[in-house]
């Protein structure tokens, strides 16, 4: 049966083409830590390999003989919300269903049916983990997936109750235990009776360390999409790989989805004769961003919270650092929305992130702005900039203050308002891309379309620079406008691009639209630029 990329759920080798889980993280300071009779966090993002790994963990240790590991998820106790009385025992279900189901240990399930009845919520957990580790014949480690699923005074006693049986290792407690979720225990934040906020930190002061899965690497990234190819017969075309680099870094669910797109979805491809080539790739990106699929929604759900805005919001708009909180920019690293470069400075995780971001925070607006591409194509299907952008000019002078309400991120609402204007207009015929990072200020928007329709982007394409910029109170318009007009040519000759447009909003109250609403061309170097006052 031909192997597939896997989008849902653990890897199954059988099936799933796949990078193996043991190779992705430090097995050895794992093993140590375990044998160490260590108590640790793995953590990291959604849908990069988790409970993969969890599972591998697990089967590795049993073939040793050595331990009796049980792997348990026990995110369905995240419906008890704060109820300690219902969640523990959700919790400790989901336990010995485990150690029934993976070592055939069906004792501690009765156990908790009949001696454990009489066991209060708040050391039920603790019991049965002493009565396991007491009738099993070896050391027994402990792996709990989706931790931070938990809430409140279910979490709290989750995390005591451990704490509280950590001395009696390993005779008459776990030898070693291992919470695995998105976020490491130091930034959990819970409310417990009386509202009093109680961090991981000092519910679990017993972590050991805190181990973060990384992504892929390049390589592995590679030879994952190569594995299609050595089962297949079937080629990517090699400049494929570089954008996938840079639209995923690695992102193990994008590596995969993209992979599933290019292959599957596409159907034409579904001939193993036929190459894959780079527009086949960027059609499958193209799918796979307006699909709106899981992983992307969980995404953009997350950007409603407020610890998430007040970073992402200056990322949109190109200001610096100062004033964004250390805890929350590592709780976006955790969530895997930001990464670190190696010079410290903060990113947009992936070119992929960069695009949905700014589409999720305007999807109401394209879905309602009346405006229609046909209105802007010339006889030579080249779109009209010029009169793209003053019927732009247009409705923001009109609309903008009702519009600009309608955001999240009313700060970055302008430069929102724009993208999703355009967006109404190239979807489903051309392509916008986004640059965008702290202390750039500025966002860099490079939209491609095809000037064919039989050849679409096979064929000739118009590239367009637009360069968008914010006239802020301490600076002056001549100053913001000298150095646009540097970015813009500077982007304008990186990308290839043959037009190239400055939009300028002013952020000033007391200024009128008469004095905001203005365009001219200005030269700068090789560049003859449009300037558009906003």
């Amino acid at each position: 049966m031909e192997k597939f990329f896997n989008t849902s759920g653990p890897i199954k080798t059988e099936h799933h083409y796949n990078i193996p889980p043991l190779h992705r993280v430090d097995w050895e300071e794992i093993l140590h830590l375990i044998r160490s009779e260590r108590y640790f966090v793995l953590h990291a993002p959604r849908q990069t390999g988790k409970t993969s790994t969890l599972l591998a963990i697990m089967a590795e240790l049993n073939a040793e003989a050595r331990f009796a590991c049980a792997y348990a998820n026990i995110e369905g106790a995240q419906a008890a919300r704060g109820d300690e009385s219902k969640g523990i025992p959700t919790v400790c279900s989901a336990i010995a269903g485990s150690i029934r189901l993976y070592l055939d240990q069906p004792e501690v399930f009765a156990w908790l049916n009949t001696s454990g009845r009489d066991q209060p919520a708040n050391d039920l957990l603790k019991q049965m983990l002493e009565h396991w580790s007491r009738i099993s014949t070896k050391p027994v480690v402990l792996l709990l997936d989706e931790v931070d699923a938990l809430v409140g005074d279910t979490l709290i006693s989750l995390l005591r109750q451990i704490r509280a049986g950590y001395a009696q290792r390993p005779a008459a407690f776990p030898q070693s235990v291992i919470l695995c979720g998105v976020r490491d225990v130091r930034d959990y934040r819970m409310h417990g009776q009386g509202e009093e906020v109680i961090t991981g930190g000092s519910a679990f002061n017993i972590k050991a360390k805190s181990l973060r899965m990384g992504n892929f690497i390049e390589e592995e990234a590679r030879a994952l999409w190569h594995q299609h190819t050595e089962a297949t017969g079937q080629p990517f075309a090699p400049e494929i790989f570089d954008e996938l680099w840079l639209d995923t870094k690695g992102q193990p669910w994008l590596v995969n989805a993209l992979g599933y797109e290019a292959t599957w979805e596409n159907r034409d491809a579904r001939d193993r004769t036929r190459p894959i080539t780079l527009e086949d790739y960027r059609a499958a990106r193209e799918r796979l961003i307006l699909s709106r699929a899981t992983h992307l929604d969980q995404l953009a759900d997350k950007l409603k919270e407020p610890r998430v805005r007040a970073v992402i919001s200056p990322f949109l708009q190109g200001l610096s650092e100062v004033g964004v909180r250390p805890d929350d920019a590592d709780y976006l690293v955790d969530l895997g929305l930001l990464r670190r470069e190696i010079n410290g400075k903060l990113e947009i995780s992936n070119a992929i992130y960069r695009e949905v971001i700014p589409r999720e925070l305007s999807w109401g607006s394209q879905m309602v702005i009346e405006q229609d591409r046909v209105w802007y194509v010339g006889p030579d299907h080249r779109l009209d900039m010029d009169g793209l952008l003053t019927a732009f000019q247009r409705f923001f002078r009109e609309n903008s203050e009702v519009w600009l309400e309608r955001f999240d991120y009313k700060e970055a609402g302008p430069q929102l308002l724009l993208q999703a204007f355009l967006q109404r207009i190239v979807n489903g015929g051309g392509r916008l891309s986004r640059e965008y990072g702290l202390g750039r200020r500025r966002t860099d928007l490079f939209l491609e379309w095809p000037l064919d329709e039989t050849q679409g982007f096979f064929g000739p394409v118009q590239r367009v620079v637009i360069e968008l910029k914010l006239v802020h109170a301490r600076r002056s318009l001549e100053t913001t406008l000298a150095e646009g007009l540097e970015q813009t040519a500077d982007y304008a000759d990186r990308v290839g691009a043959e037009e190239a447009h400055l939009v300028v909003f002013h952020r000033d109250p007391e200024i009128g639209w008469e004095e905001r609403i203005w365009n001219r061309r200005q030269r700068f170097g090789k560049w003859d630029i449009v300037v558009w006052g906003c």
